[in-house]
């Protein structure tokens, strides 16, 4: 072996985390289910209005909390009459603060106990999910193979990894690295499991990106720099909606954290996913909704 190929084994494995792990941690602070009151969500008195009869479960990225991802989104949904919810979900022992690297198949029952939990809270029958990255994706096997399709009537998904990431052609050198993926699929299954290819995502896409009985919405940027080509993001089949940003307003110049963090007509577009029957125009004019 040559002797650059030797010192490089875990240059990919190191990239890939490294693009993940750009999430800032604003608070610093771990998130238990019941964060945040004092912003409005995770608030388990709330009752759903008629306007708004299903409760909105927010799910984090890779590297995200419940807190973190959502210091934007969160508060910006409640202040339109939403009873909001979000769970931290894939921890590793000894890793505080930074969630999502645990098997996704792991992650999703954790989802689905959370969605059983928020429903019988708020005594609603179904929920509605939105998710960015990773938690864009995840809940479809939380959908497709854990009855989640009867819980669920939306899934908004946020720049959502659905058919894997070439990081922009550095996973393909993950091959040339001897060692490189069982680091990655030992340290941080959830990270193997994303990139495109992985038997995570084939099983999940067999049989077509879709179960009946659910809304679909797709948010991407083409300038997103974690999940390459960004057209892998997109879904096909039935009640699916595919929404490159820029075709609303190519001003907006959002990247992979960007989009969920504080885009404010990414924001507007998931309010009219959850309630399509009064949504309006997304424009750049949206920043100011």
């Amino acid at each position: 072996m040559l002797p650059w190929k030797r010192a490089l084994r875990p240059l990919a494995a190191l990239l890939l985390a490294a693009a993940a792990v750009t999430v800032p941690t604003a608070t610093g602070a771990h998130a238990a289910d019941t964060a945040a009151p004092s912003r409005g969500w995770n608030d388990y008195s709330c009752k759903p209005s008629a306007a708004h009869p299903r409760p909105v479960v927010l799910v984090h990225g890779t590297f995200g909390n419940s807190v973190d991802n959502w210091l934007g989104l969160a508060p910006y949904l409640k202040h339109r009459g939403y009873c909001v919810f979000s769970l931290d979900y894939g921890q590793l022992p000894g890793v505080p603060f930074f969630h999502g690297l645990g098997p996704m198949e792991k992650s999703a029952e954790q989802l689905d106990a959370f969605v059983d939990k928020v429903l019988a809270a708020t005594g609603a029958d179904e929920a509605d999910v939105v998710g960015h990255s990773q938690g864009g994706m995840m809940p479809r096997y939380y959908l497709k193979f854990l009855g989640g399709a009867d819980e669920v009537n939306a899934l908004v998904g946020i720049a959502p990894n659905n058919h894997g990431t070439t990081l922009l052609g550095l996973a393909g050198l993950l091959p040339y690295f001897p060692g490189a993926e069982d680091l990655l699929s030992t340290a941080t299954p959830a990270l193997a499991q994303q990139v495109t290819g992985s038997d995570f995502l084939t099983k999940l896409n067999a049989g077509g990106d879709t179960v009946p009985g659910v809304r679909y919405t797709v948010l991407v940027t083409k300038y997103d720099e974690v999940l390459t080509p960004y057209r892998n993001q997109f879904l096909n089949g039935p009640n699916v909606r595919n929404v490159l940003l820029q075709d609303l307003c190519p001003l907006d110049l959002s990247e992979h954290l960007a989009i969920a963090l504080f885009d404010r007509i990414a924001f507007h577009e998931v309010a009219n996913a959850l309630d399509p029957a009064h949504a309006t125009p997304t424009t750049c004019a949206s920043v100011v909704d």
